[in-house]
């Protein structure tokens, strides 16, 4: 590859500098080295963890699997690597992704390329050689022109502070960071604090193998009833004959699924027709049950509220407690306007002696002391409290290191301002500097996310070689540029079920608690990445390139 003139600038630390720095050694940071490393670039990897994997090394709670349903999970990048997969079951668990994670890294010869246990912790844009100086926890510093940032929306766990959790004398966990020798649950009295995705899975797997289970629920979620069979060998060999078609679709489709046909919008389907239309579609077990009922479904009220119904007579149906099943029933939102889990028994836990749902809209917690959760009515002895409370989304992990960009402007504060990105990847202020799964991208919510991790690394890594190519020092997005993607940002995402739902996490809270920015693009696939590919074909015309 051609010399750029940044090789020729002096490195502040007066050693030749890397090309590139990535963070981050889970999905989308695996392939973005791989990608790297083809370009003939000389990149390192710093990845927090003692092992690959990022989300799937952390999250190892009971119960803890994917909800992208086979085959769609998976690298896209390479047919041998597709041909080789053997899938076990339609929604894999963690050990199966991890272990699967492992290989990919294995068979590229990636890991010699990542420095682990290593937590970056600052990175500063010198103005004048054009160049990044990173940081780590271990007081190693390194300089590199581009910096790309795979450190995942969701791993910067959220633990509500609570009067007195300090002194409580049992187990205390968060679901994001579950000890790799497990907790020892069996008989216990535990408490599940958050019933999300990662809270429902977790009750639903350990209500059988606890004595008294607890479950502390703000807010009731809608959630689907899993299909989870196991695959056979003839639906490999289908999988593999169909790799090129199924890429195709999945990479052009709305959400990163290839489904057989396109959802009708609600008024195309006859009022006698619709139970029966869902219901073939709830069957299915997955995620289409979210996306794939009616195409209006995330702008038509009428809409949303039938699919809403239907969905709470879902849950009525399997839990034999009537007053049980109003309190874990939905009512103030619309299915779809928040994060749809899978399930499978979830809401049969509640039919069990043993597990108890505490309602903390009617007693809130109070306090937690030595023995258990207090709340406004009623004291909870436990031996362990799991939090299963979700992630700053989008920006935590990214705010956890201290980038400074031109002329030393913190990006954190940059954000604490106002959350802004050009396409999820890059940030006008901030040369060389790329992430993945960021806000205002499919990518930050609403997508399959190998799909889009593809799309992301394959862009960074074009817009890299390009920036080589022309032999130039960096490149950012101008701010025109960067308020013109908010702006198309807003216009198709807040009008939507989506947007109009102000307490998800799809939403970032300012310091005061209000609402602030929606950080789920719900434009889809196809429309972002024909704005991303247009950046790329008309060479980045509305980037700053020096």
């Amino acid at each position: 590859m051609a010399q750029s003139q940044a090789d020729t600038q002096q490195d502040p630390l007066g050693s030749k500098p890397l090309d590139a720095v990535v963070v981050g050694a889970g999905l989308a940071g695996l392939y973005q080295l791989y990608r790297l490393l083809q370009l003939g670039l000389n990149v390192r990897t710093f990845e927090a963890a003692n092992g690959v994997g990022g989300v799937w090394f952390w999250n190892r709670y009971p119960g803890a699997r994917v909800d992208s349903h086979f085959p769609f999970y998976q690298y896209w990048f390479s047919k041998e690597l597709w041909d080789e997969s053997d899938w076990k079951e339609r929604f894999p668990g963690q050990v199966e992704i991890e272990d699967y994670l492992n290989r990919v890294c294995d068979k590229f010869e990636l890991r010699r390329h990542i420095t682990f246990g290593t937590k970056v912790t600052q990175a500063k844009f010198d103005d004048s050689s054009g160049l990044w100086t990173i940081t780590t926890d271990g007081n190693e510093q390194v300089t590199a022109r581009f910096l790309v940032l795979n450190t995942g929306g969701l791993f910067d766990a959220k633990i509500p502070k609570i009067s007195g959790q300090e002194r409580f004398s049992g187990v205390a966990v968060h679901t994001s960071h579950w000890p790799r020798d497990q907790v020892d649950l069996a008989g216990k009295r535990v408490a599940v604090i958050g019933t999300a995705a990662t809270g429902i899975q977790v009750i639903q797997t350990i209500a059988p193998i606890v004595g008294q289970l607890f479950v502390m629920q703000r807010t009731p979620n809608y959630a689907v009833a899993m299909k989870n069979p196991t695959i056979r060998q003839d639906q490999l060999l289908q999988m593999r004959q169909s790799y090129d078609d199924l890429r195709e679709r999945a990479h052009n489709s709305f959400g990163g699924f290839a489904y057989d046909e396109m959802p009708p919008l609600f008024d195309e389907v006859p009022d006698d027709r619709r139970e029966a239309h869902l219901r073939s579609i709830w069957d299915d077990g997955s995620l289409k049950m979210w996306g794939g009922t009616f195409a209006d479904s995330f702008f038509n009220p009428q809409a949303a509220a039938y699919v809403s119904e239907f969905v709470r007579d879902r849950i009525r149906e399997r839990v034999r407690d009537p007053a049980v099943a109003e309190k874990l029933i939905p009512t103030d939102y619309e299915f779809g306007s928040r994060r749809v889990p899978l399930e499978n028994g979830y809401f049969e836990a509640f039919n069990r002696n043993n597990v108890h749902l505490v309602d903390l809209r009617e007693e809130p917690i109070t306090e937690i002391d030595e023995t258990g959760i207090k709340t406004a009515t009623a004291h909870y002895e436990v031996d362990v409290i799991i939090y299963a409370t979700g992630f700053d989304a989008g920006i935590g992990a990214i705010n956890r290191i201290d980038i400074r960009g031109r002329n030393g402007q913190s990006l954190k504060q940059h954000w604490d301002r106002s959350l802004r990105t050009t396409v999820g990847m890059q940030v006008h202020g901030f040369p060389n500097l790329f992430m993945t799964m960021a806000p205002f991208a499919p990518a930050a919510a609403l997508c399959n996310y190998p799909i889009c991790a593809d799309q992301q690394v394959d862009w960074i890594t074009d817009t890299i070689s390009f920036v080589h190519q022309k032999q130039a020092r960096s490149i950012e997005p101008k701010v025109e540029t960067e308020n013109a993607w908010m702006t198309h940002h807003e216009e198709v995402s807040e009008p939507t079920l989506l947007g109009q739902n102000k307490h998800s996490w799809y939403r970032k809270l300012g310091a005061d608690g209000r609402p602030r920015e929606l950080i789920a693009y719900v434009g889809g696939i196809p429309t972002y990445k024909m704005v991303c590919d247009g950046y790329r074909s008309s060479q980045y015309q509305g980037f700053e390139i020096r």
